[in-house]
């Protein structure tokens, strides 16, 4: 990312300004021999990598002296999801493959099968002690603050008898028991559905059959009898089996769940219609998926798990027993509990200052706001609903707006920004929207909202065949007395108002009209038939993002050897990409400082000796996800410095069109900058990755409590507003 000035084209598009005090650079050891080939063992291994992660969320529950108790259930809830769709896409995946005979080595040099029992055994270790953290420390301290689970036998015979009455008039009308004879064959199990397995006899012949009762999902999970006490729904249908199978006798029963391979596979250069291909897909995910994992009740009968087994065609490491309750996801309705008391303190984001000296009596005038300067938004902390959507409500009411384009990824059920677009389009304005319908998970909602937003007249695109639209942008034609001028947003999150309390994102809004220029000739490039690849202020994957940043990596060892300041710091969700690695390994070795700030994977060695010494890599989690993208390269005490949408993964770089945006303001990039300081200072609470392993630092060495990031930041966003 070069440092330019805006008028001059660069051929890598991030400037910063020229009086910026260079940071000295770090004295490191330079290795003899700089052009000696990368050990093949350099990398990690991304699934273990990514397990590693979901460890890490769930240090976050065991931590007594940080964490409030019901956010330590919200992060154990947390943890089990994040485990489930980690099964149904990349294990999944990893199995498909290796069934079709296609699956190669990973990059550190694992067989499928080796890596793929190694995924299995170390998920064993994780769900173990999940299970203990659970049920040695989470609930019982719950219990003590009055928030219990109880079974249904464990009730007293008021509470039995209202079990008995909502049994009757609120679960039994909707249960759908479904038996194994030879008229009727095992039934299709859905994934992630939680199942009753009953084995039964008939009293007047002695024959044994096996039935199966899903747990309806159209109900709550932990049903509330008062008094802080909640009781599953799987308890309550256990303790009436009679009632549902009369006349029989009921020998077993337990409960499962299974998950199955859920990711959409769609050949986009074969479907005539994407929308009508994503959605015959959808249909069958639901109904034809194979099993990639078995959880049943620690204490289940052998002859009932083994037919689970055979009927599920699954092997026993993908078997998981484990103590009732299952489907731990449950626990977010826990973390739910009006009990502020154990939750974090109430957080309420503020209107960034540049927009709150321009609001009126209604609201704040944002385009004049733009027109004044640059504006670095900083979400949760400034305010999303004040900013981002007040840009497009404001543009959707003003009648010198002429045009709106915005792309959609994820967005919420509710989203005032969708009702803003379609407002918009009924006042005849032009609208765009570039929606992403093959967001995983998503796709349903996507295809739902890109209907709704061409009922009313948006004009819908579906970004381009082979690739995901994953850049978050927002462009705005206004006329002006001085003619047309454009108002653009370049964010590293997506435009969903709800996730917008809760990520941690970075955003710029700007009428710079170079920026805006570039925006303008993307969404072209989106929705027609151009094929843009030169940008001035903006890195557009899969054409420029990786050969930029590799471009940076060099320059920094270039002014490192003609010892200039060089360093290079990065914030990513996931690194895994092997060129920017080996890049950044090559940096080392050169002796250029790198810091990594990584949320989620990340296959680096760190520290090794001779390879990856000068590397530094850490890891923040907390209330709020870490989600921002940001890139800083010290270029010679002239820092380049970037946000945008493009984590280090091959998918983002090869495969999504990912935008990052350079950014030129001296108090912006200082910004940015302190965010830098603050996560790798000492003080500073954060995980540490040596080699590949992860260690957590929340004590100092007269063990108080370190610095935690994100309260301080909302301590310091707070002051910054007064």
């Amino acid at each position: 990312m070069d440092a330019v000035p805006d008028e001059v084209t660069p051929a890598v598009p991030v400037r910063t300004t020229p009086d910026l005090p260079a940071r000295p650079p770090q004295p490191v050891a330079v290795p003899q021999d700089d052009d000696a080939p990368l050990p093949v063992d350099r990398y990690g291994d991304r699934e273990l990598g990514w397990l590693a992660f979901n460890n890490r969320v769930l240090d976050l529950a065991k931590d007594q002296a940080r964490v409030p108790l019901l956010e330590r259930a919200r992060f154990m809830a947390i943890f089990s999801s994040n485990l489930d769709e980690f099964f149904m896409v990349r294990v999944a995946g990893l199995k498909r493959r290796i069934d079709a005979g296609v699956a190669v080595p990973s990059t550190n040099g694992m067989g499928p099968r080796e890596l793929h029992a190694a995924i299995l055994t170390r998920t064993h270790e994780l769900v173990d002690d999940l299970q203990d953290v659970y049920f040695n420390q989470v609930a019982p301290e719950l219990a003590a603050n009055g928030i219990q689970v109880v079974d249904c036998a464990d009730l007293d015979g008021d509470e039995r008898e209202r079990m008995n009455l909502l049994f009757a008039d609120r679960i039994f009308p909707v249960l759908t028991p479904l038996t194994v004879d030879p008229s009727h064959p095992f039934p299709y199990i859905s994934g992630l559905s939680l199942n009753i397995a009953v084995l039964l006899r008939n009293p007047s012949t002695g024959a044994r059959q096996f039935a199966r009762i899903k747990v309806p999902t159209i109900l709550d999970r932990f049903i509330p009898i008062g008094g802080g006490r909640f009781v599953p729904l799987e308890s309550v249908m256990i303790h009436h089996l009679d009632k549902v199978f009369t006349g029989m006798q009921i020998l077993q029963h337990t409960t499962f769940r299974v998950t199955r391979n859920e990711d959409i596979e769609v050949e986009e250069d074969d479907a005539e219609n994407l929308l009508y291909a994503l959605e015959t897909e959808l249909l069958r995910r639901r109904t034809g998926r194979p099993p990639v994992r078995l959880e049943v009740e620690k204490d289940i009968d052998d002859e009932m798990l083994e037919m689970l087994v055979r009927q599920l065609n699954v092997t026993e490491r993908e078997v998981f027993r484990l103590p009732a309750p299952l489907d731990l996801t449950a626990l977010f309705s826990i973390a739910d509990i009006d009990r502020e008391d154990l939750k974090y303190p109430n957080f309420l984001p503020k209107t960034h200052p540049h927009l709150a000296e321009v609001e009126t009596a209604r609201s704040a005038d944002v385009f004049a706001a733009m027109r004044k300067r640059d504006v670095l938004l900083h979400h949760p902390y400034d305010s999303f609903a004040t900013s981002v959507q007040r840009l497009v409500e404001q543009a959707a009411a003003d009648p010198k707006v002429l045009a709106i384009k915005l792309t959609l990824y994820r967005t919420s059920g509710d989203s005032p920004i969708v009702d803003a677009l379609i407002e918009a389009a009924k006042a005849g304005k032009q609208v765009l929207a570039v929606v992403e319908i093959k967001a995983r998970f998503d796709e349903e909602a996507n295809i739902a909202w890109a209907r709704k937003l061409e009922k009313y007249g948006v004009h819908v695109v579906y970004g381009m065949v082979g690739l995901k639209t994953h850049c978050k942008l927002i462009l705005i034609v206004r006329d002006e007395a001085e003619g047309l001028r454009r108002y653009a947003h370049v964010g590293t999150g997506n435009y969903n108002p709800k996730t917008a309390r809760l990520y941690e994102d970075m955003g710029l809004l700007t009428a710079n009209p170079i920026i805006t220029d570039d925006v303008s000739r993307l969404f072209n490039h989106l929705s027609g038939m151009s094929h843009e690849s030169n940008y001035r202020r903006l890195m557009v994957a899969p054409a420029g993002v990786r050969v930029g940043l590799l471009e940076s990596i060099e320059r920094e060892i270039e002014n490192h050897r003609a010892g200039l300041p060089a360093r290079v710091r990065m914030k990513v969700n996931s690194i895994v990409d092997e060129a920017i690695i080996d890049a950044l390994y090559r940096a080392s070795q050169a002796g250029v400082q790198v810091q990594l700030w990584v949320r989620g994977t990340c296959t680096i060695r760190p520290g090794v000796p001779g390879l990856s010494d000068n590397i530094e890599i850490i890891s923040i989690l907390g209330r709020f996800l870490e989600h921002s993208r940001l890139y800083w390269f010290e270029n010679a005490g002239k820092p380049a410095v970037g946000i945008g949408s493009a984590d280090m993964m091959h998918r983002n770089l090869d495969r999504r069109v990912e935008v990052i945006v350079g950014i030129t303001h001296a108090a912006h990039i200082a910004e940015i900058g302190d965010l830098f300081d603050i996560a790798f200072d000492p003080g500073t609470v954060t995980w540490r990755l040596h080699d590949l392993e992860w260690s957590p630092r929340t004590l100092d060495q007269d063990g108080r409590p370190l610095r935690d990031m994100q309260e301080y930041l909302i301590n310091a966003m707070a002051g910054r507003r007064r």
